[in-house]
């Protein structure tokens, strides 16, 4: 098969460029692509194929635009922005990948796989259990994961064994722990690192092409950052005000919030979301006599506010407040995202059951509200007694 990149190629800016040629120079090397869209996905399945799987949500009001010719406007600015990229050939992944991985998670986005798939993507769906708590769940899961390896099988002409999947579950945990122990540094007081520079550290994990390849990333950034706090300390200053933050997603609104929390005079020292504590805390029992069961169980621990009855999230809230020391939390919320915004009453009783002080912010990729959420935040920031 003879790869093409797009026809707006020319209008992309180099780095995107440089995105879009290592991932066509990956597919000439017979590399397999699978786009991702969320936490659920059993990452231990894509390794043990072989292939190479990226995170595809959009966190960039660039491609709403275009998303809104076809989706409503009142819809989550991640789908709307992750359809945008797809719809507009602007990303890499997205464009060159040979399967989209997608769960049942929001309605919104179970409707927008219909949709890629209409652009003539190949998109596997999983039926996500919508409660964890049923004596069958994750036997349900199980058969979802056993499902999905039997059309990777297919689609790549390739056999995934148990000992191949307990292999990847290793290096997946491995992963995670590398993971949680660099939030755990933020434990420190003060922190070693701002929040919006944790978020990058990950982020850029993200984009390695292997499992090994993040580890390493991970691994060896927490001893850089072990060994700079015992030789200079930090640039965070004591009086800053530690933040959790909690709620969707947050790649959209980094700038936005996060920035602007930590030029205001707060730290974010925990990130209760996908991208944080949400899901590296649970592993895989990798000597299980049945891995697959045990993978569907570590998956449906992650504490979704798509969950009904999410107590593994209203549970470890008081707990992260006192590990991380937190003088206030934050929740953000993205427009139309239902399931965290009515999850969002609980959330805040919790925290105030914990003594801490608590504000929601409900946002979208674009500009519009950035005074006002400044605004918040410094007056946030100003009623919490340090």
């Amino acid at each position: 098969m003879t790869l093409t990149l797009p026809e707006r190629f020319e209008e992309l800016s180099d780095a995107r460029k440089e995105g879009f040629v290592k991932v066509m120079k990956l597919k000439e090397e017979g590399k397999g692509i699978v786009g991702v869209f969320c936490a659920y996905t059993p990452t231990e399945v894509l390794d043990a194929a072989g292939l190479v799987s990226a995170g595809l949500c959009g966190t960039s009001q660039e491609t709403i635009p275009i998303a809104e010719q076809t989706l409503p406007k009142n819809l989550c600015p991640l789908i709307k922005s992750s359809y945008g990229f797809a719809v507009s050939e602007k990303c890499p992944y997205t464009y060159f990948s040979d399967l989209i991985i997608g769960e049942t998670t929001c309605d919104g986005k179970k409707k927008m796989y219909e949709l890629l798939r209409d652009l003539g993507k190949d998109v596997y769906v999983m039926q996500l259990p919508q409660s964890n708590k049923r004596a069958y769940a994750a036997q349900v899961w199980r058969e979802e994961i056993k499902l999905l390896i039997e059309y990777i099988e297919k689609k790549f002409d390739i056999e995934i064994t148990d000992e191949m999947l307990r292999e990847s579950a290793r290096k997946m945990n491995r992963l995670r722990r590398a993971k949680h122990r660099m939030f755990e540094l933020q434990k420190m007081d003060p922190p070693p690192m701002y929040g919006i520079d944790m978020v990058k550290a990950t982020e850029g994990e993200g984009f390695k092409l292997t499992v090994d390849d993040r580890i390493k990333a991970i691994e060896d950034l927490c001893e850089h950052i072990e060994s700079n706090y015992k030789e200079n300390g930090t640039d965070v200053p004591k009086t800053q005000k530690r933040i959790m933050l909690t709620g969707c997603p947050m790649g959209g609104v980094m700038d936005k919030v996060v920035k602007t929390l930590e030029d205001s005079g707060g730290v974010v020292v925990v990130y209760d979301t996908c991208a944080g504590t949400r899901t590296c805390e649970d592993l895989v029992d990798e000597d299980a006599d049945d891995i697959l069961l045990a993978i569907a169980e570590r998956y449906l621990k992650i504490g979704c506010s798509v969950m009904h009855d999410n107590t593994e999230r209203t549970d470890n809230m008081e707990r992260l407040i006192k590990e991380y020391k937190v003088d206030g939390v934050v929740e953000v919320i993205l427009q139309a995202c239902h399931t965290f915004n009515v999850e969002a009453v609980k959330i805040e009783r919790e925290v105030r059951r914990a003594g801490v002080p608590y504000t929601k912010l409900e946002v979208d990729y674009s500009d519009t509200d950035r005074g006002q959420i400044s605004t918040r935040i410094e007056a946030f920031l100003e009623m919490i007694d340090k």
